[in-house]
């Protein structure tokens, strides 16, 4: 995952499921989604609800096993990209997934980073995650591509040390791949004092 995919990465979830809601706030119902686009069509206003989740380090396997478990519990499930080319025969390695999520192509996982999770809306909240353990290791499991960057840019900078341009755009590079790490870190206290609380 290059630099610039991962920046969108960050926030892309939360933004694209509020986004979604927004839509079937409006009256419209997700049908079909692309590379770069959504289709969409009528319904009543605030009938469904969507989530958006990161697959990207499961294995083509565990995948499948997570959509279908979702769509036994009645949610309609969509696939989305991060990646935003279109040549055929991609590989794309992840040394941060697992173990046989580390290697994804086009027959298996990629371009299918990303679940959308749409349910009927019933008035709760819509939760992937609604046990506080499995919200946290969800969190840290979000972190780890971007503890690879922050290596990768911190080996890359002790390789550029002599020359000044390019040991500060790799410490500037290794700083803002920091903040999702730093982020994911509160998230994961908050959910550990909040269960800390519950007990």
């Amino acid at each position: 995952m290059s630099i610039a995919k991962r920046r969108y990465f960050a926030g892309c979830m939360e933004r694209q499921a509020k986004w979604l809601n927004s839509m079937s706030d409006k009256g419209y119902r997700l049908i079909k989604t692309g590379k770069l686009k959504y289709e969409f069509e009528e319904c009543t206003p605030g009938a469904y609800r969507y989530a958006v989740e990161y697959v990207g380090d499961k294995s083509f396997e565990e995948e499948q096993n997570y959509k279908e478990f979702l769509e036994d519990l009645g949610y309609k499930v969509f696939y989305k990209n991060i990646n935003l080319d279109w040549s055929l025969y991609k590989v794309s390695v992840r040394p941060w997934a697992d173990k046989g999520g580390k290697i994804s192509t086009n027959s298996t996982t990629y371009n299918k980073e990303l679940l959308i999770v749409e349910k009927e809306n019933d008035g709760k909240p819509f939760e992937l995650h609604t046990d506080k353990e499995d919200l946290a290791e969800y969190y840290r499991r979000l972190s780890y591509p971007w503890y690879f960057a922050v290596f990768f840019m911190l080996a890359m900078l002790i390789l550029a040390w002599p020359y000044v341009v390019p040991v500060a755009l790799f410490g500037a590079f290794a700083v803002i791949c920091a903040i999702p790490i730093i982020i994911a870190a509160v998230k994961i206290k908050k959910i550990k004092k909040e269960s800390e609380v519950e007990e």
